[in-house]
Order: structure tokens, then C-alpha cells, then sequence
């Protein structure tokens, strides 16, 4: 799984010289590879541990921090998810007709700029993000909140992600396929505006998951949950945090690339186990 991320990661970081021109020595430790510091980035994603906890000693957490910042300064969390979508699409196909979003809580215990008073847990500091995904699953876009957000009030933006992510590509008829908490007039005149049919819960209702099409955001949700740095963020700047989100959902797009071209393409190193690492 990592070298498919590496590889589109690598051509859109900004080539650095190896010593720093402006050192007035004229010479300064050799700079770190960016490889190496995105590896400790994707420990840090999947595992959660803190800076300090897998910094090495060819690589601080100083340096993973400082490269950290300027890679989601540069929207590259973005890009690499746009180039996952884009290769998913021409190998696989997009299911643009159903289109589903939903939001999920997560906690945030160290404050910051996503962080708010958790209705789920209690008042402790938690984080909401707002994921649009197509008909399979495949996150579309993202948008981060605070805990006390509802839900309703972050599908435009949701959507507008969505569609920044796509290139602003939608086919000619559309399905929202959303939950009752979707349920009101805003939500309805929103999608009408943007020219969405709409398949909402109606509150008071029963209306299991099962139900509908809707039900692939929230499995997408639960993968996104597996990775420990949004299941328990700690950082504290918005765009980390955005980086971080898209970063993930690129890996999740790329796994499932891969895991449905498996039947359909053959490769010399196509996997034979449908766990991927």
C-alpha cells in the first residue's frame, strides 16, 4: 500500500537542494529525504503515536513537524487524493448517479482549530468531519468541524469539496442519498439549487440502514476510523488536519482500487490476499 501513495506523493513534492544555499557556512547537515519523513508520516497516521514517539535518529520530530507543515501549506493532501480519484476512475469508474455524505465524530483531546465540545462524549474535545462519497464508497470529499457542528449546516460545503476533488465533473442526474438528520427545508432547497435529486430519511420514521444506498458512507466512515491520527487527532492547525484527512482518503481510494482491479487487471505484482498492508 505505501510505495501506489509514495509514488504520486513524491512527483508532487517540491524538489529541495540537499544543503541549505543560505547557511552562512556555507554547509549545513544534509537535508532529510522526503521518503524518509513520509514514512514517519504514515506511521504516525496509522498508528496515532505522537512526533516524539517515532521520531529516529535520521529523523526528528522537529523535522517531521516542519515538513509536515509545509507539505498541507501546499494542499499536497488534496492533490494526491484528486490523482487517486482520477486513476480509480479510468481503471475502475466513479458511480456518480448515487452520492451519499454523513458525518462522523472523533476525538480531539489537545484543542485547537477543529476542536469543540463533543455532544457524544461527554463535552470532552472532539472533531467532526463531513464526507461525501459516491455510490461504492470511495470518499469524494472532506470537510472538517468542530464536535458541535451539526450536520446539515456542512453539505454545501461537503458537496463543493466534492466537486472541487472531481474537477467539478457531475453527470446530468444525480441522487443524495442522506439520513434524517438531512431532514429540513435548507437541506432541500440546497440540493434542488445545485440540481441533486434527493433521497432523505424522514424523521419520525424508521428507516434501518439497510435501506436506501446510504449505507456505503457509513462504511467508508468506519475505514477512515482505522487510522489512529483521525480516530484520536491531536494536532491543532487546520490544514495538518486537512492534510491528514485527505491523505487518508487517498489510501482508502487506492486500496480499493486495488482491491477491485484484482479481479479485473493482472499485473506481475497484483496480490493474491485481499488484506492489503
Amino acid at each position: 500500500m505505501f510505495e501506489p501513495v509514495w509514488v504520486q506523493f513524491a512527483v508532487l513534492c517540491p524538489e529541495q537542494p540537499e544543503f541549505n544555499p543560505g547557511h552562512p557556512l556555507g554547509c549545513h547537515r544534509r537535508r532529510v529525504p522526503d521518503r524518509v519523513v513520509f514514512e514517519h508520516v504514515i506511521a504516525a497516521l496509522v498508528h496515532g503515536s505522537g512526533y516524539e514517539r517515532i521520531a529516529s535518529e535520521g529523523c526528528s520530530d522537529r523535522t517531521i513537524r516542519r515538513r509536515l507543515r509545509s507539505w498541507a501549506e501546499a494542499g499536497l493532501g488534496e492533490q494526491v487524493h484528486e490523482l487517486a480519484l482520477d486513476a480509480y476512475d479510468r481503471m475502475i469508474g466513479l458511480d456518480l448517479a448515487d452520492v451519499s455524505a454523513d458525518g462522523a465524530i472523533t476525538k480531539a483531546p489537545c484543542g485547537g482549530d477543529r476542536a469543540g465540545r463533543s455532544p457524544v462524549d461527554r463535552g470532552k474535545g472532539g472533531m467532526k468531519r463531513s464526507t461525501g462519497v459516491d455510490g461504492y464508497g470511495i470518499p469524494l470529499g472532506i470537510v472538517g468541524a468542530t464536535a458541535n457542528r451539526h450536520d446539515s449546516p456542512l453539505l454545501r460545503d461537503t458537496f463543493e469539496a466534492c466537486s472541487t476533488q472531481l474537477r467539478h465533473f457531475w453527470p446530468e442526474q444525480v441522487t443524495a442519498h442522506l439520513d434524517r438528520g438531512y431532514d429540513s427545508k435548507r437541506c432541500r432547497d440546497l440540493l434542488d439549487e445545485i440540481g441533486f435529486d434527493a433521497e432523505i430519511a424522514c424523521k419520525g420514521v424508521p428507516a434501518p440502514i439497510q435501506v436506501g444506498k446510504r449505507w456505503v458512507v457509513e462504511r467508508t466512515n468506519s475505514w477512515v476510523n482505522g487510522f489512529g491520527k483521525i480516530r484520536r487527532c491531536t494536532d491543532r492547525n487546520a490544514k495538518i488536519i486537512d492534510f491528514y484527512l485527505y491523505l487518508t482518503a487517498a489510501i482508502v481510494t487506492i486500496r480499493q482500487l486495488i482491491h477491485r482491479a484484482r479481479t479485473l487487471y493482472r499485473w506481475d505484482t497484483r496480490p493474491t490476499t485481499r488484506r492489503l498492508k
